[in-house]
């Protein structure tokens, strides 16, 4: 039966039952904005976001990714066989997770490390904004070191290896 069910939808029968529980969560969410009469401004704020996204930053990101594997690029070497190839770790990666952590980052908490919602963050807890701008800087700064720091291993145990 869950093969028969597998082909016909074309995924496990657990993928439609978290579907379903996302879009319940979804229902829920909208529900709770309509109660409270926020929607116009947070359906201005959804669709500002689509926009942005899909015009803005999806064609941003992408020509950066481009750019980033332009430039890591491997060319073959005389003498290396297809296998010694394979087992060395690919540069991009080392650089998209932490650059996709760094924008997640300031993507969620850019009012306060842009310094937006000064007026309102210090009503609320009596504290600047300042600080978080630094402290985005240095996540950043820590998410590539390590991301650095992890490629270097990951390339010398597949020099190791290769020997």
């Amino acid at each position: 039966m869950n093969g028969r069910w597998a082909r016909a939808y074309g995924a496990p029968s657990w993928h439609l039952l978290v579907l379903a529980l996302c879009f319940l969560v979804a229902g829920y969410a909208a529900t709770r904005v309509v109660d409270v009469g926020i929607w116009p401004g947070f359906l201005v704020w959804f669709v500002g976001a689509i926009v942005l996204h899909d015009l803005v930053l999806f064609p941003l990101y992408s020509a950066a990714d481009f750019a980033a594997r332009s430039a890591t690029a491997r060319t073959p070497r005389r003498g290396r066989t297809a296998a010694r190839r394979r087992r060395r770790p690919a540069p991009i990666n080392y650089l998209r997770v932490p650059a996709a952590f760094s924008g997640l980052l300031l993507l969620v908490w850019s009012p306060l490390i842009l310094r937006g919602a000064e007026p309102n963050y210090r009503a609320a807890v009596g504290l600047s904004t300042i600080p978080y701008l630094n402290r985005w800087i240095l996540v950043t700064l820590v998410l590539f070191a390590a991301s650095a720091l992890l490629y270097v291993l990951r390339r010398l145990a597949a020099g190791w290896a290769g020997r």
